[in-house]
């Protein structure tokens, strides 16, 4: 019995040394302006860099920042290759791969829209013209319920939505999914002269909610509940408002704590 408790004892503190013996914690960052960023030279920036460096003082270990593509880094955090994500949309199939953080940090009014060659002569006016069209999508990513769900649709997958606007300017797909808001920001689409894409008169308009998530070995962690301990405060006292404004964000406001 002594020897039956002691391995006992022994399994549980093997675990809660692992699940808290991290050097340091790594932090996913993709392209996706203004609300994160990846500069030629590779340097990170945008809304997850600033709040996790505004968290690093308090917490008793170093951030280390990844800059992946969006599919990549998704496909990491779900295999425990990275530790905190930020941006993503909740979705039950995406809370059985990882621990998402409450409240969500980035709460966009916006809309998901088509992008086309100008010189495609398409036109997307509702739902059911997107039939037998050929939709870029970014591996991985959450749009709306019913795209997401619909078997019917042509979706071909690209690795990130720089990837997908060339996919487009190539001709291997009609249209580009993407939500508006980051989409009129990214360099891939800045850089490219307006007479070249078009957005469709249909659009999805929803309010899109982006959250930390952690992976789920992570997520086990005493560390990750330091991170949302943190979190917390920092919507208490109000800085998290002011990191997220530079982004054009709304207040996240201590009412979200408990939804």
């Amino acid at each position: 019995m002594k020897h039956y408790i002691a391995s006992l004892l022994l399994f549980f503190f093997s675990g809660l040394v692992s699940a808290n013996s991290y050097e340091k914690v790594l932090v996913a960052v993709d392209h996706a302006p203004p609300y994160g960023m990846i500069s030629d030279d590779g340097k990170v920036s945008g809304a997850i860099v600033d709040i996790m460096r505004e968290m690093q003082p308090s917490l008793p270990i170093k951030f280390e920042y990844v800059a992946c593509p969006f599919s990549r880094c998704l496909k990491m955090l779900e295999q425990n290759e990275l530790d905190v994500m930020g941006g993503l949309i909740r979705t039950e199939a995406r809370e059985q791969k990882m621990q998402f953080l409450t409240p969500p940090y980035m709460m966009l009014s916006s809309s998901f829209v088509f992008y086309a060659k100008a010189d495609s002569e398409l036109k997307i006016n509702n739902y059911q013209d997107l039939v037998g069209k050929r939709i870029a999508v970014m591996r991985g990513a959450a749009h709306f319920p019913r795209f997401d769900a619909d078997k019917t649709l042509t979706k071909i997958e690209a690795l990130s939505e720089h990837n997908a606007f060339e996919m487009l300017l190539k001709n291997r797909v009609d249209l580009v999914i993407a939500v508006e808001e980051t989409a009129d920001h990214a360099s891939v689409f800045l850089q490219r002269p307006s007479q070249e894409i078009v957005k469709m008169p249909y659009r999805y308009k929803d309010v899109i909610y982006g959250h930390i998530a952690l992976s789920k070995q992570f997520a086990s962690s005493s560390l990750a509940e330091k991170i949302q301990e943190r979190l917390n405060t920092l919507v208490l006292n109000g800085r998290l408002t002011e990191l997220v404004k530079s982004y054009n964000l709304p207040p996240v406001t201590a009412v979200a704590i408990d939804k």
